[in-house]
């Protein structure tokens, strides 16, 4: 065979097990052209077995604000252990967004700074452009949607879902489906979200929610932030972050979350006695993603690459479906013949193809919600 058909050939072996969701490609005894804390892909570090071998050398890995009932973090963390013998550490598990790049800003080089973070693709993109990642593509990057990364892999989608609205049927009646709802007398000091607006990536995208529900458009979230004064105005909005704990006792029995979420709670409640349900709102509908990125100083960085490898396999993106989050690769894993069809078949139906903002209508929609939102719901 010539060279340039046995690389042709090689290259081909190497997609179909991506394809597959193999762990590894490449040849188990190619060197290390470049050490983990500079390795951009698995080839860079000598191969996949390479880096496994200097990822469990490592031993251990960072992570903050992953609670394991969200998009099942706790399968995932249980996963990557078992498969590799890593100890998965979190921090501040109900932390949010901000928490992380603050995290990674304040810690530099210190042994307990994060290692990897998941955060709403906003704060991605700003923690990139501050230069805080590390620039890393896995393995079936190219099979990431253009619109789910960053072109130069600092950063990238890896599952995502509809803004939702969860009731507890037995505390309130009838359970609101709309945003338009949400305003009735009824619903007094019950409808919560998962945050501040300008801290949580979940919180911010039920205020983008409520303003396409209200005239408002990719280029004008005003409208929701009036939306949330409205709400506070007419004592509906409840001012507590919604929690899995909040939602089981009561405090929150109105949520405008994520529908992952908000799905995952009325699952894991019922034994509680919780009948929690869940309606994606047909007057706001809302899709956005989760980004993971690698930590420019991170104190592990086989174990953080390995880790992004993980999440991106079809053992990963499968198992965010069993937590009701769309996986990224959904698509490219259906043509591959990797999804776990029965986990997708539970996914809510939704109407349309999901519209995403662009980074310009992300940024002055953010500066609007940081701005606005302490006066919105002031009183």
């Amino acid at each position: 065979m010539s060279a340039p058909r046995a690389r042709a050939a090689a290259v081909l072996g190497c997609l179909v097990l991506v394809a597959l969701g193999a762990g590894a490609c490449g040849s188990p005894s190619a060197a290390p052209t470049e050490p983990p804390s500079k390795a951009t892909s698995a080839k860079d570090a000598g191969g996949m077995s390479a880096l496994v071998t200097a990822a469990r050398r490592e031993g251990a890995l960072t992570a903050i604000a992953l609670p394991r009932d969200w998009a099942n973090y706790g399968g995932l963390i249980s996963g990557f252990e078992k498969k590799y013998g890593i100890r998965v550490r979190v921090e501040n598990p109900d932390g949010h967004s901000e928490d992380e790049i603050n995290a990674v800003k304040e810690r530099g080089h210190r042994p307990d700074a994060p290692d990897v973070i998941d955060v709403g693709d906003t704060f991605a993109r700003a923690a990139a452009r501050q230069d805080l990642l590390a620039r890393y593509k896995v393995l079936p990057y190219d099979s990431i949607p253009a619109e789910q990364k960053d072109t130069d892999a600092h950063w990238y989608n890896n599952y995502g879902g509809y803004i939702s609205i969860g009731c507890d049927a037995r505390r309130v009646k009838p359970c609101p489906e709309t945003f338009s709802d949400l305003l009735k007398p009824v619903y007094a000091g019950r409808v919560a979200l998962e945050g501040d607006p300008a801290r949580s990536e979940a919180a911010f995208s039920g205020v983008f929610a409520a303003a396409l529900a209200n005239n408002g458009s990719f280029d004008d979230i005003q409208p929701g932030l009036d939306f949330f004064a409205d709400l506070a105005r007419k004592g509906n909005f409840n001012p507590l972050a919604s929690t899995m704990e909040t939602v089981a006792d009561g405090r929150t029995p109105v949520s405008v979350n994520w529908d992952y979420l908000n799905l995952a709670y009325g699952q894991q409640l019922r034994d509680r006695r919780v009948d929690w349900r869940t309606a994606i709102p047909f007057d706001g509908s809302y899709a956005q993603y989760y980004a993971q990125a690698v930590s420019k100083n991170a104190p592990h960085p086989a174990a953080a690459r390995l880790w992004q490898e993980y999440l991106f396999s079809a053992e990963g993106q499968n198992l965010r479906l069993l937590g009701y989050a769309r996986p990224v690769l959904l698509d490219a894993m259906k043509a591959a013949g990797t999804l776990d069809l029965a986990a997708a078949a539970r996914l809510p139906a939704v109407e349309g193809t999901p519209q995403f903002p662009t980074d310009a209508q992300l940024n002055k929609a953010w500066a609007t919600v940081v701005k606005g939102w302490p006066r919105a719901v002031s009183g």
